[in-house]
């Protein structure tokens, strides 16, 4: 049989298999961020050690400050979770990249970053957008703090081998349209559950023409279809991005890796449980409206009307979600105003993203107050030496440090109850951004477009004469 790129990256990792179908894998890469502590209290228990802490590297992401970063962490809680990480590492011999170190930043952003991430390895943390590392044609999903726990102290897991989808998307994207932009239409057409238990391919002339920038956004959203890890098959952009980053290969160990790269491609008949097809050229800037990623619609349409929706089930979310958020049946997009805007997190935070945003926000204000928070320290020192620091914060949004921020506020950034972020996150469940929150999901771009306009806007007309 031939293979698909999902088979092979599973098959080239399979230790050993039971009779109920599972199969022992071997784990080349373990991020860990400082909600690990569960399973660092379960070696612990045991009295044990990791099998392999050369294997596994640690980021201080989800709970460290943003702002005020060099007068330390105020909250008691946030600063024994950031302290718990940096204790557990240093007793088990694990190499973190904590709060003040110089390459800090998002897990998923820093993995990448660093060259830790590379073509063919698996890769697992305890964060269920762990998906983004599959944008290098890594076997990459999220696990469990049991799992976390199984990890450390055997480097091996136990798991089922999932369906195989490919998403083919053809053509390439119009310009002003990104890959969030793809991502998100990619969802409103497949459902939330439309990847459910399966390992998502990504193929097809649009996403070969995306950067890996626009690879990892893209990956990194394939988990809020439901599927269970997303990849992109290694090509020269990969190989490329991977060359001369610190922790990847070098001189003739690179070569041989590229070759071996190279073989990572679904072959030409090979067999996937389901197949869909998309034309990047159709798609325009999309936005969420409601309370799950599939809520998505082009910034042109109106919000839907559940009275002339004939599934009852999907009526009744309708009413729910424009209830949540505070809208009205046939509203148009454009019409819907916003409080706040905020561009960061795992999914929109690189250097390309705040270039994206930049250029529509140069020599424009804000009619709303907003923040940016880049997805590493070194994206922040580069985007500085760029002068982008400048345009956001000379269009009147705050520049601050590199983390999570308030994707997932935790860590004192976040909305007040009722209030309306267009946002480049990727998740705009109820009070996601904070009790009550109402969230937007749109690409960088369009966020600024928010900015500028204080409404949900078509970022087109602004990017004219600027790219």
């Amino acid at each position: 049989m031939r293979a698909t790129l999902f088979d092979k990256l599973w098959d080239q990792h399979v230790v050993t298999s039971r009779e109920d179908g599972l199969d022992l894998l071997w784990i080349d890469r373990h991020f860990l961020h400082e909600g690990s502590h569960h399973a660092f209290a379960k070696l612990a228990a045991r009295n044990m050690k990791p099998a392999r802490p050369d294997l596994s590297f640690a980021v201080a992401d989800h709970y460290v400050p943003t702002r005020h970063r060099a007068e330390g962490i105020a909250d008691a809680t946030i600063k024994r979770m950031v302290d718990q990480l940096s204790t557990n590492t240093a007793t088990n011999g694990i190499r973190l990249f904590g709060m003040n170190d110089p390459r800090q930043g998002i897990v998923h952003v820093l993995g990448p970053e660093q060259g830790l991430t590379l073509p063919g390895l698996s890769i697992v943390c305890g964060d269920s957008h762990t998906s983004t590392h599959g944008a290098f044609g890594a076997l990459a999903f999220g696990i469990g703090a049991s799992d976390v726990a199984h990890v450390l102290m055997t480097q091996t897991l136990w798991q089922k081998r999932p369906k195989r989808m490919r998403l083919t998307v053809n053509v390439h994207l119009a310009p002003g349209i990104a890959a969030k932009d793809l991502a998100l239409a990619v969802i409103a057409r497949i459902g939330a559950d439309g990847a459910q238990g399966c390992a998502l391919e990504f193929a097809g002339s649009a996403i070969r023409a995306l950067s890996m920038e626009g690879r990892l956004t893209l990956c990194n959203m394939g988990v809020e279809a439901g599927a269970r890890s997303a990849l992109v098959a290694p090509d020269a952009v990969t190989l490329a991005y991977v060359t001369g980053r610190p922790f990847a290969p070098t001189g003739e160990a690179l070569e041989r890796a590229a070759t071996a790269w190279a073989r990572l491609i679904s072959d030409d008949d090979a067999v996937f449980d389901r197949e869909v097809t998309m034309n990047a050229s159709e798609i325009a800037p999309i936005v969420t409206w409601g309370i799950s990623p599939e809520d998505a619609l082009p910034v042109t349409a109106a919000l839907p009307d559940p009275t002339r929706e004939a599934n009852a089930g999907k009526a009744a979310h309708i009413i729910a979600a424009l209830d949540y958020m505070g809208l009205r049946a046939g509203q148009p997009v454009s019409e819907i105003m916003v409080d706040r805007v905020f561009i960061g997190s795992c999914t929109n935070s690189r250097i390309e993203d705040l270039r994206a945003a930049a250029a529509v926000l140069a020599g424009r204000k804000s009619r709303v107050p907003g923040l940016v928070s880049p997805g590493s320290s070194l994206v922040k020192q580069q985007a500085e030496q760029e002068g982008l620091n400048q345009i956001f914060t000379e269009a009147g949004l705050e520049w601050a440090d590199s983390g999570c921020s308030m994707c997932v506020a935790m860590n004192g950034d976040g909305l007040a109850p009722g209030e309306r972020c267009a946002s480049t996150t990727n998740r705009n469940f109820k009070g996601r951004q904070g009790v009550g929150s109402r969230t937007h999901l749109m690409s960088p771009a369009m966020v600024a477009a928010a900015a500028v306009m204080g409404h949900l806007a078509d970022v087109r007309p602004l990017l004219e004469g600027r790219v």
